[in-house]
């Protein structure tokens, strides 16, 4: 998931470069709150979701750009926030060099549900 409204990027750059840390964060939980919309419209309620078994999260980053997960930390704590402590996933944090269409994150999110 990107971080998009109404199928438009939202924020469009790299950390370190043209974005800070705190539009990182935003973007990111613009990006999780898009994953949580997809997975309530295909499950019918988030309820169905037993845990976050996994969240990957990928960061456009300039070269001198180390603060990844403080950026992450927006998804975390947006899932902790929901489905609790005992829910959390295994956590993937990786800067890359670009992203699709310019975007600074891109969550890949894998939900037990039941």
């Amino acid at each position: 998931m990107l971080p998009v409204i109404d199928h438009k990027p939202k924020y469009v750059g790299r950390l370190g470069k043209e974005l800070d840390i705190e539009a990182g964060r935003d973007a990111a939980y613009t990006a999780a709150l898009g994953i949580l919309a997809a997975a309530k419209a295909h499950l019918g309620s988030l309820d169905r979701v037993t845990r976050v078994v996994r969240l990957g999260v990928f960061i456009a980053t300039s070269g001198d750009f180390f603060d990844q997960p403080k950026v992450a930390d927006a998804v975390s704590d947006l899932f902790r926030d929901i489905f609790g402590n005992d829910k959390l996933p295994a956590r993937l944090v990786i800067g890359v060099a670009s992203l699709p269409l310019g975007m600074p994150i891109e969550l890949d999110v894998i939900f037990e549900v039941a």
